[in-house]
This record gives structure tokens, C-alpha cells and sequence, in this order.
């Protein structure tokens, strides 16, 4: 071979491996470093190899795709031998060497479905990514997102809704990556929902309530045989629009009346859909926001939520709203404009995505398990019945301030349902596999504790791990018999439980359907208040099943998706008939 071939195949060899130990030390390096540098170090050998040739063409042709192709393979068999630090953790090979496999699974819409069949057949901490790790070691959870928890991951550089603004490194206090930063803008959202702005929300969700029963109730009288047919899936997801636009906009939005003729839903969709991709691959994040075929829905909601937001900034603040508290709470309403401005988009899809999904899950097991619907519909007639709770409620100032002051705290201490609730969220937890942490810059690692008898885990600076809770609340460890069943009697106490044969493992410390620490979800009082007004009110005032006639019931879980959050993308078409009870007609 001619020397000069042999120099240009060395200088290849040296070039590419060089190339790979940079990108191994620099991990994670931005798309502009990344181009650049893969572009700049290929021209070298192509210099050397037109020496020989007199071709620029074929000097090109030749030497760059050479120099991508051992560019991979270095970094294939690294990622793949044992000298990785995630090398002893086993899992899918496809998933050690790239993101992008991870990608396109979220494509797909099914990663929830995904993780659990892996960790079904590699055990309780897998390997999913080059540097990424999953676990469902309840053990492990105060070192990763409990109180000696680690910060949000690199996955959430990918999960921004909008571009980031120069002078930051974050759009909103939910991808922030900062611990610090993170707590100090948390502080408004921490006072805006303590014990007495839940007070002012409760009163906003009451007159919601009355709405929607209203609405069924006279559905349910239009028809000639008194038995309506709703997609329940619909009407819950306006009823929780419309509550959210009381919360947090002064009373925007009026699905329940005027039907969704902004789009809401459909732009949730849109803009929850890029990102559950590039979160798994945050480099290509930023690229991918200059196509507005790709990230036209995104830019659609983006818009979208802050009209909603500057239209409730320019409004007299007559009502104690969300948007209220968190102004009293700042010192400098003009600094703090930005934030607030910037987490109207969190509000919408925090406070109404998700609750209307978790309330149509509820129902749809409910529905699915006649005799837990029956046994929580007895619960609640006795509760209303020995406390003289109206069965629809009525829309006046005294009214309300009446039903508020007593119906939140019997609601709260109705075991049944609360339990339903819990078994709900157990079983379809609105974020699903979404809950990932990495070590701290500088801190060189982060030491993950089972217990003395259990081996740790030491994740080193620059890999990531990952808590799948759709996967973590179906461990038979944690909970049993039958994790994949709607069982609510598995959350009752231990005297609750005395009358049944069946013994119940149910270990609350593997329970995370709001997160644990200090990145929980701030509004969890809120969506549990919600939930329980909302199927209590139901339950008490319709007899339900589903609408067999149109609707193959397997169908919900088939068509819902992991999408940042989960979306049930299918309809939930149901049966009512007005009771009619406590002599209400």
C-alpha cells in the first residue's frame, strides 16, 4: 500500500478515535459543537487524500464517510464493552447504544408499555440508555427524586415548550435543571397553594360541579327513555379546562357552554408531542423547533396560553385566582411578570391535561369493575344522606359557603373513595415514565442506597437514571395480588381490610403518581379536591355503564399514549340515567 494511503488511513484511525474521546469527555455537547467539529476534523484527511488522488471530489466522497463510520463504530464498541461505567447493568443492546432507538419508541407512543416489558425481563434497574439507567427500587427513591434527591436530568433540555431565551437556560420552572433557582421560583407556587387559597380554588370548583351535573342531568332528561349518551371522556376534559381557566385566568375558557372552539384539546396534543420525542435526544431539540411542520402545533399553544395569560394580567383582580396568589406572593410584580407569563402554559396542561385524564381513568375502571362502582356509590348516598348534602348542587353565594364548609372534609374522610382515587392514579399515573434525575455538575457521582443488605448503585457524573412510575406501581413487590388489576381494597387500613380473605401488600413508599421532594407536583391538594368533588357528584346523581352498542371498552387502554404526560387519545362513550335521589327530580 502507498504511504501516503497509509498515512491517510492512520490519520483517519487517529482522527476518529480522538473525535470519540472528546464527544466521551464533553458529554452532553451542544449541536452547533457537535456539526462543527464533524465537519472541521474529516477535512484534514480529505487534504491528505487529494494529495494522492488530484480529486476533490472523490478525496471528499471518500474520506468523510469513512471518518462517520469509525466515528461509530469507536463509539458502538465502546458504549457496548466493559469498560463503560453502566456496562454491569444489563438491558436491551439497541437501547445501550443509542437514544434514538428511545426515540423512536416514543414515537410510538407506547414507552410506558415499553419500560415494563424490559424491566419484566432484565429486573428492577436496566440499562436504556448509552448513559441512562431506569430503576423500580422503591429503596432508591430519597436519592433520586425524594429528599436527597439529585436534579432534573438532560432529558428535560429536550421537554422545553418554547426557545430559550439567551439570558437563561430554562422556559418555565418545570424543566428547570438549577435545584436553587428551582426552589426560589417555586416559593409563589408553594404559597398559592396553601390551605386558604384552596379555600378560594374550592369555591371556584363548586359552581364547575353544579355545571356539569346540570348539563348530564338535562342530556339525560332529553331523551325519550331518560337515558343519555355522552362521551364522558369530552365532557370531563372541558369540565377540567373550564375549572383551570377559573383557577388561573379569571374564567377564560367555557367549553362546557360553547364547545372547544379555540382547540384546546387539540393543541395540547400537538405541543405534548415533540417533546416526548426529543426529550430523548435534547441536541436535536432546538433544531427541530425551526420547522413549523414539526412544531406548528407547539407554536399554536405556546400562543395560545399566553393570550390567556397577558388577558388575565390586564384584568382587575376581583377574585383570589391562582394568578392572584402568586402575584401577592412576589415582591416585584414587574420582574415576576416573565415567570408568571411563562408558566401559564404549565398551568393549562398541569391543572386540566392532566386531571381530566386521571378522572376518565377512575371512571373507565370503575365502569370495568361494576362492584367497585357500586360499593363507592353506596358510600357516597350514605354520606350525603346522613349529612344533608345536596345531591346537585345549586349556584348560590350561601349555597356554596353552606356545601364548602362541611362537604371538602366529609369528602376527604370517605375511605372508599379515596381509595378508588389511589387505585387510579396507582394504575395510571398521568406522568408515566417521565420522572428522571442525573448528578449534580461537580459532583463527580451519586451514591444510591438499598439498604445494608442490598447492593448500591453509583451513578457517575454525566449519566442519568430514570423512575418509571407506570412501571414502579405494577411491581409485584410493592403491590399485590394481581399489580395489573383495579383493586381500591388494597388502600384500605388494616381494620378496613379484617373483612375480606385476601391478603393485600400495599407499600405507599413505592407510591409516586405527584412525585416525591421538592420537584413533587405543587398542585397535588388541588387535583385530589377536584377529583373527589367531581366523582361523588357523579356517582350520587347517575347510574352508569358503558355504551356497549358503540364501544369496545379495551379500547382506552389501547389507544392511550405516553406523551410528556399520558393522553387517552380514544373516546369513552357511556350510558346515563338521572337517580334522581333524596327526592330530586
Amino acid at each position: 500500500m502507498d504511504s501516503k494511503i497509509q498515512l491517510f488511513v492512520a490519520a483517519e484511525v487517529c482522527s476518529a478515535l480522538a473525535t470519540h474521546q472528546w464527544f466521551k469527555r464533553c458529554d452532553p455537547v451542544g449541536l452547533k459543537s457537535a456539526v462543527a467539529l464533524l465537519a472541521v476534523i474529516p477535512s484534514i484527511s480529505t487534504w491528505m487524500l487529494f494529495q494522492q488522488t488530484h480529486s476533490i471530489l472523490l478525496s471528499v466522497v471518500c474520506a468523510y464517510p469513512a471518518f462517520y463510520f469509525l466515528v461509530a463504530v469507536f463509539v458502538i464498541a465502546y458504549r457496548l464493552s466493559p469498560y463503560h461505567p453502566l456496562a454491569k447493568y444489563p438491558g436491551p443492546i439497541l437501547m445501550k447504544i443509542t437514544k434514538l432507538w428511545g426515540a423512536w419508541i416514543a414515537y410510538t407512543g407506547k414507552t410506558h408499555i415499553y419500560l415494563k416489558a424490559v424491566h419484566d425481563q432484565y429486573g428492577p434497574t436496566v440499562r436504556i440508555g448509552p448513559n441512562e439507567l431506569s430503576t423500580i427500587e422503591k429503596a432508591f427513591l430519597p436519592n433520586i427524586i425524594g429528599s436527597q434527591g439529585m436534579p432534573k436530568g438532560p432529558m428535560w433540555d429536550g421537554r422545553k415548550f418554547a426557545q430559550t431565551d439567551a439570558q437563561k437556560d430554562y422556559d418555565n420552572i418545570i424543566d428547570l435543571r438549577d435545584d436553587v433557582l428551582h426552589a426560589q421560583l417555586r416559593k409563589p407556587w408553594n404559597k398559592a397553594f396553601l390551605a386558604e387559597p384552596l379555600k378560594d380554588y374550592e369555591a371556584l370548583l363548586i359552581p364547575r360541579v353544579t355545571q356539569i351535573i346540570k348539563i348530564l342531568k338535562n342530556i339525560c332528561e332529553d331523551d325519550d327513555d331518560g337515558i343519555g349518551k355522552v362521551d364522558i371522556a369530552k365532557w370531563m376534559g372541558c369540565f377540567a379546562v373550564d375549572f383551570i381557566g377559573d383557577v388561573a385566568f379569571g374564567g377564560c375558557f367555557q367549553l362546557m357552554d360553547e364547545g372547544d372552539k379555540d382547540g384546546v384539546f387539540h393543541a395540547m396534543e400537538e405541543a405534548m408531542y415533540l417533546p416526548s420525542i426529543t426529550h430523548h435526544v435534547p441536541w436535536i431539540s432546538k433544531f427541530m423547533r425551526y420547522f413549523p411542520m414539526v412544531n406548528g402545533g407547539m407554536t399554536r399553544f405556546i400562543e395560545f396560553g399566553l393570550e390567556k395569560a397577558l388577558t388575565r394580567y390586564s384584568m382587575e383582580m376581583k377574585r383570589k385566582d391562582l394568578f392572584y396568589h402568586m402575584c401577592e406572593a412576589a415582591n416585584n410584580l414587574d420582574s415576576e411578570l416573565p415567570i408568571i407569563i411563562s408558566n401559564a402554559l404549565l398551568a393549562i396542561v398541569a391543572g386540566s391535561d392532566t386531571t381530566a385524564f386521571t378522572l376518565n381513568c377512575i371512571l373507565y375502571l370503575l365502569l370495568s369493575t361494576p362492584e367497585a362502582y357500586q360499593r363507592l356509590q353506596w358510600e357516597i348516598d350514605v354520606a350525603f344522606s346522613k349529612h344533608d348534602i345536596p345531591n346537585a348542587y345549586v349556584n348560590t353565594k350561601s349555597d356554596n359557603d353552606t356545601i364548602q364548609a362541611r362537604y371538602g372534609d366529609i369528602l376527604g374522610s370517605l375511605p372508599y373513595l379515596n381509595a378508588v382515587i389511589n387505585e387510579g392514579l396507582r394504575m395510571f399515573p398521568s406522568v408515566t415514565t417521565g420522572l428522571q434525575r442525573a448528578p449534580a455538575k461537580g459532583s463527580g457521582g451519586k451514591i444510591l442506597q438499598s439498604g445494608p443488605l442490598n447492593p448500591t448503585v453509583f451513578l457517575p457524573e454525566g449519566n442519568a437514571i430514570t423512575v418509571p412510575a407506570y412501571v414502579l406501581h405494577r411491581d409485584p413487590r410493592y403491590f399485590s395480588p394481581c399489580p395489573d388489576k383495579f383493586i381500591p381494597e388494597r388502600w384500605l387500613t388494616i381494620a378496613e381490610k379484617q373483612q375480606f380473605a385476601t391478603k393485600f401488600n400495599t407499600s405507599r413508599d413505592a407510591f409516586i403518581p405527584f412525585s416525591l421532594g421538592q420537584h413533587n407536583c405543587v398542585g397535588r391538594p388541588l387535583a385530589l379536591m377536584e377529583m373527589r368533588y367531581v366523582l361523588a357528584a357523579f356517582l350520587r346523581n347517575f347510574d352508569t355503564e358503558f355504551n356497549r352498542a358503540e364501544y369496545d371498552s379495551t379500547q382506552w387502554e389501547e389507544k392511550m399514549q405516553d406523551r410528556f404526560t399520558c393522553q387517552a387519545m380514544g373516546n369513552l362513550p357511556i350510558r346515563i340515567r338521572f337517580r334522581g335521589v333524596g327526592g330530586e327530580k
